[in-house]
């Protein structure tokens, strides 16, 4: 599918996944955090630098999808044996359950992802589906293959800078008093909006205004209701992906005007 990549590299990549894997799962283990995208980075960067220029973006961008995908299935595994732990579900039966949803994944995922793509503008950067991730991970091949000289102008020099200030941020929350630090903005929170887009902080605005009006209100309904509610947002908002791209599959855009007749 790809000619840029060569084979042998794909043949090494699968033989160093796998150790990868475990790390990742053990990882994933003790802190809950999926790192499979720095693993991911690492293949970016070394395929991509050994490639060369002409083929060096795509055959980075392969392999560090095939690295990715397989040490974060590893992560994935390890949470759901997590949740059959806590719910004394049979390690067994949760192991098939597994092999049964991953047949499935290979014929729903491609399926799913080519619904995405022939109803919505996938990549455009005015659209509603950005996918800044693409952007960024070419970048990223890109400097593999060129080196920093790939870098805008003063790129670097803001790297730094912002190095600092999320450093200096963070210190300021765990070395101040509790009354000074609770101001501080965590640096990692104040990322993710120019990373995905303001619709993403609005959302978590409006959210985090929703749990502190309820905790003033209610406390101790708030906090045993809130992760369910939460939980249920969160579904309901990725279970209107459906209907929105059988929407924009018969060219039907937003805003919509509905009226109701009387019965």
């Amino acid at each position: 599918m790809f000619p840029q990549l060569k084979w042998f590299y794909v043949v090494i990549a699968y033989i160093l996944a796998p150790s990868l894997a475990f790390c990742n799962a053990y990882g994933t283990g003790l802190t809950d955090m999926n790192m499979a995208h720095n693993y991911g980075k690492v293949a970016l960067f070394v395929v991509a630098a050994m490639s060369g220029r002409d083929k060096g973006v795509v055959a980075g961008l392969v392999a560090c999808g095939l690295v990715k995908s397989v040490v974060s299935v590893a992560c994935t595994l390890m949470h759901d044996f997590k949740t059959a732990y806590y719910t004394c579900t049979s390690p067994k039966a949760m192991f098939i359950c597994q092999l049964i949803g991953t047949a499935l994944g290979c014929v729903i995922a491609p399926l799913s992802f080519f619904l995405f793509y022939k109803a919505f503008d996938v990549g455009n950067p005015n659209g509603e589906f950005k996918a800044p991730y693409a952007l960024i991970y070419r970048n990223m091949a890109v400097l593999g293959v060129e080196g920093l000289s790939a870098l805008p102008h003063h790129c670097l020099q803001l790297c730094y800078g912002f190095f600092g200030f999320a450093v200096a941020v963070n210190l300021v929350r765990d070395i101040c008093p509790k009354k000074i630090g609770k101001w501080m903005s965590l640096p990692m929170v104040m990322a993710i909006p120019f990373l995905v887009g303001a619709y993403f902080a609005i959302d978590m605005c409006l959210g985090s205004f929703v749990v502190y009006v309820w905790q003033k209100v209610n406390p101790n309904k708030a906090e045993a209701m809130l992760p369910a509610t939460a939980s249920g947002l969160i579904c309901g908002e990725g279970l209107w992906a459906l209907p929105a791209s059988i929407l924009a599959l018969a060219k039907i855009k937003s805003p919509i005007c509905m009226k109701f007749f009387a019965s």
